[in-house]
């Protein structure tokens, strides 16, 4: 097992969370080592060639270089698009409090 590169590959939805370590070879692209790493046994409806990637919290690109010890994070769709929800809390007249939830101005 010499010569290849230590990651890890993790998904999770709201009931269940997994990070699975596998070895892939030098070179090997993002999406390539997602497929290798068998997360679609556990998230059959994972879209292989569509989903977003990233590394530790941060978006990467196709061609990204893996290195030892990344951890490859695949990315849900959003439910809904936080700038839309914002818009539609102001035309309410609500405001956001610390927390997240919403509060009347009065």
């Amino acid at each position: 097992m010499e010569n290849k590169t230590l990651i890890e590959v993790a998904y999770a939805t709201p009931q269940k969370q997994i990070i699975l370590k596998c070895r892939i070879e030098p070179g090997t692209a993002p999406r390539d080592a997602v497929r290798q790493s068998g997360i679609d046994q556990h998230f059959p409806e994972i879209d292989m060639d569509s989903c977003d990637l990233g590394v530790f919290g941060k978006a990467i690109a196709a061609d990204y270089e893996l290195q030892d010890g990344d951890r490859i994070e695949i990315y849900r769709p959003l439910i809904a698009d936080p700038k839309e929800i914002r818009r539609q809390r102001a035309a309410q007249g609500l405001k956001m409090k610390k927390g997240g939830g919403a509060v009347n101005p009065e």
